[in-house]
């Protein structure tokens, strides 16, 4: 059976050239990058290289990239660092359709006694923007604020809030993880402070990922007993994983134009599925958002069924953050959008990659609507 993969915001396919540029880290130039013999440096200047190529994708400069081991960990390290040792302001502000990877840090620090306020959205995902000024105060700390929503792929103004906290003198950490790569960056431009980015969303290796710190007095380590990455994330760093990264954020880099036709062909899914599939309504702002993201609900079914029936017969998809796919609950995000849980408990989640076809998006046409058709008729029988 052929796999059509439309799961890519959970996770993608890592790219031949990324395997490839692999390959001699786990088996030769298998050096601890911190020794000083030549297989140590050999390891320590492919690090050095995947820093800069990691920057040149987010527009950013290669000492304020700091490795991790991937989205969740930058996102702990960005706002847990930027408040450790810190007196006085406690108070961040973030909003309620973040990722779990911020939303339940933020979670932990409410049980600890500091002070988290959740900003809104409106039905389409947009964030409000004046409602979220007015949460900042002087007890702010730092503003956590992803740059685009996972689930329903819509954008954030992140230029208007990095302006606001600019303004204010908050510190701004951003979760870009399923934004970079898809749209263009450039960090010297936009005030921001921390920005996420995780390899395995871009066709690089899961297991590693970047923090992007303007001033390394932003942060402090969560963890302790090593000099690596600028003091910042001890530990023998991942060698072969990094020089994946870097692989895959230079190839990113070079098809940043080519997004225009992945969005084509989200649009031809869409549309194809709203004429074909009457109880079928798109969640999210369809104007901006990413180009390869469509949410998609149908009304009175349950999305653990039409994703089984589409796994099936190959079609891969997701009701939501891969994160919490475990739940039985309709998603935070359609939840704070206001979407009824008749409409939110049948969502799934569409991602494209650069790599998709107009055969595979025709054929999921073929496949889906028949699926639909038949768990309705169970659900009224």
């Amino acid at each position: 059976m052929k796999i059509i993969y439309l799961d890519n915001n959970a996770t993608t396919q890592p790219a031949p050239e990324v395997l490839d540029a692999m390959e001699p880290y786990l088996r030769d130039h298998f050096g601890n990058p911190s020794s000083v013999h030549r297989l140590g440096q050999r390891a320590a200047h492919a690090i050095d290289h995947a820093r800069e190529q990691v920057a040149l994708l987010i527009g950013a400069k290669p000492n304020q990239i700091v490795f991790t081991s991937g989205g969740t960990e930058s996102n702990n390290l960005a706002v847990r660092g930027a408040l450790a040792g810190r007196g006085g302001a406690r108070h961040v502000a973030t909003t309620a359709v973040e990722h779990p990877a911020v939303l339940e840090v933020c979670q932990h620090l409410v049980d600890s006694g500091d002070a988290v306020t959740f900003g809104r959205v409106d039905g389409q995902g947009r964030l409000d923007l004046d409602q979220f000024e007015s949460q900042i105060t002087d007890q702010t700390a730092l503003a956590s604020v992803m740059w685009a929503n996972n689930e329903t792929g819509v954008v954030f103004p992140i230029e208007k809030v990095a302006h606001i906290t600019s303004q204010r003198g908050v510190s701004l950490h951003v979760d870009a993880v399923n934004a970079v790569g898809k749209l263009p960056m450039d960090l010297e431009r936009v005030p921001i402070d921390l920005l996420s980015v995780s390899a395995h969303k871009l066709h690089g290796p899961k297991g590693v990922g970047a923090l992007f710190v303007r001033n390394s007095q932003l942060v402090r380590p969560l963890f302790f007993g090593g000099r690596q990455e600028r003091d910042m994330r001890p530990g023998t760093e991942n060698v072969a994983g990094i020089v994946g990264f870097g692989a895959a954020a230079e190839l990113a880099a070079d098809a940043m134009g080519t997004w225009a036709g992945t969005a084509r062909l989200r649009d031809r899914l869409e549309e194809g599925i709203c004429r074909r599939v009457a109880i079928a309504r798109v969640n999210g702002d369809r104007l901006n958002r990413l180009p390869n993201t469509s949410n998609i609900s149908f009304e009175a079914l349950m999305a653990e069924a039409v994703l089984l029936s589409l796994s099936e017969q190959g079609v891969c998809a997701s009701s939501g953050s891969a994160c919490s796919s475990g739940s039985v609950e309709p998603s935070h995000v359609l939840a704070a959008m206001g979407i009824d849980r008749r409409h939110a408990h049948g969502a799934i989640r569409f991602s494209l990659s650069r790599y998709t076809t107009a055969e595979e998006i025709d054929a999921t046409l073929e496949i889906l609507p028949p699926i639909i058709d038949r768990l309705s008729r169970l659900m009224t029988a």
